[in-house]
């Protein structure tokens, strides 16, 4: 009777302490409680938060230099769990001159220390230095991950700033959607023949009372800062998603490759009024960002064409960047001075 009674109270204790773990274990519907979690730093809410923590690290002077130095924990923005990060740089009102730093592959910390150059004066005080990070897509739009403003207003000309400034969301107030363009580029060097070959454009500015446009595409080369040669699409009508697929061949020597500027502009046709331009880029060995990136790829790839979007410009930021030299042409002749 004893042994049946010792086996009966084993056999109890047993079951509780089966059932205690049993109770230990988490529903996998369960929500995981962060009332104790402490710590400044984004890892301890991953799968929490929508926006991770995001620094740039600048500095300006009175020379009127700015540099990007380096950005930290940004936002995974690939299904990789990393991004393709880049920044772009610009100042307010005007937005004359937009540079863009190096693209950083499959990071979240990039190192980018690149400095540029603008034409800031002291009195400068109705400007916003803009810095943009955007991750890097070869055929899609771009997106935004995040910008830093600094109202140069506030800025102490006397001593170099460097601090870290958490990234906000973009401001849209200024930016206006021109649209996105595809195209390809191939280089044969022995044929001395460029083929650029416009693909197709989407999301185009509304340029129409109707709320649509009729664009066509212009190709131009600029050697020297002055206009060469040009050609251009036919014109689709109404639509802001139009599909070219065509192409133009240009006879440009190696020599000139180094030094010819690829100006691709989108234009609204109107019959009864002057055509208005919705945007522009230009490429060459004189570009930077995407632009300077998708020449140099042509160039690295003879005989091989390379395609890639590009979002449109202001066609006022380009022509101020590009400086074409004007030209007198003497009618009914062909000569220009």
């Amino acid at each position: 009777v004893l042994l049946v009674l010792v086996i009966c109270v084993l056999c109890c204790c047993v079951k509780c302490c089966w059932k205690g773990k049993k109770k230990k274990k988490k529903s996998p519907h369960q929500k995981i409680s962060l009332k104790g979690i402490n710590g400044t730093t984004t890892t301890a809410l991953v799968g929490e938060c929508k926006r991770t923590l995001a620094s740039l690290e600048l500095w300006t002077s009175l020379t009127g230099c700015v540099g990007v130095k380096e950005a930290a924990e940004l936002k995974v923005m690939d299904s990789t769990g990393t991004s393709d990060p880049y920044v772009k740089v610009y100042i307010l009102p005007n937005k004359s001159k937009t540079f863009e730093t190096k693209v950083f592959r499959k990071t979240l910390n990039p190192v980018f220390n690149e400095q540029f150059k603008y034409r800031v004066m002291r009195v400068c005080v109705c400007s916003t230095l803009v810095m943009q990070v955007y991750d890097f897509n070869r055929f899609s739009k771009h997106d935004v991950i995040g910008e830093l403003r600094l109202e140069l207003s506030s800025v102490d000309w006397n001593h170099v700033i460097e601090e870290w400034r958490d990234l906000s969301e973009p401001s849209k107030y200024e930016q206006e959607n021109l649209g996105d363009i595809c195209f390809s580029l191939r280089y044969v060097p022995t044929a001395s023949k460029l083929t650029v070959v416009i693909l197709e454009a989407k999301n185009l500015k509304k340029m129409d009372d109707g709320g649509s446009s009729d664009p066509y595409v212009k190709v131009q080369l600029i050697l020297d800062k002055k206009k060469w040669k040009k050609k251009k699409t036919s014109v689709k009508k109404e639509t802001l998603n139009p599909y070219f697929n065509e192409s133009f061949t240009f006879e440009v020597s190696f020599d000139q490759i180094q030094r010819v500027q690829l100006v691709i502009s989108v234009w609204d046709h109107d019959k009864m009024s002057r055509n208005n331009a919705i945007g522009k880029i230009f490429l060459g060995c004189d570009a930077s960002g995407n632009q300077l990136r998708h020449w140099a790829d042509m160039l690295s790839t003879p005989r091989r064409p390379v395609a890639q979007w590009h979002t449109l410009l202001s066609a006022e930021q380009v022509d101020s960047t590009l400086a074409l030299k004007r030209t007198l042409r003497i009618p009914f002749t062909n000569m220009t001075f």
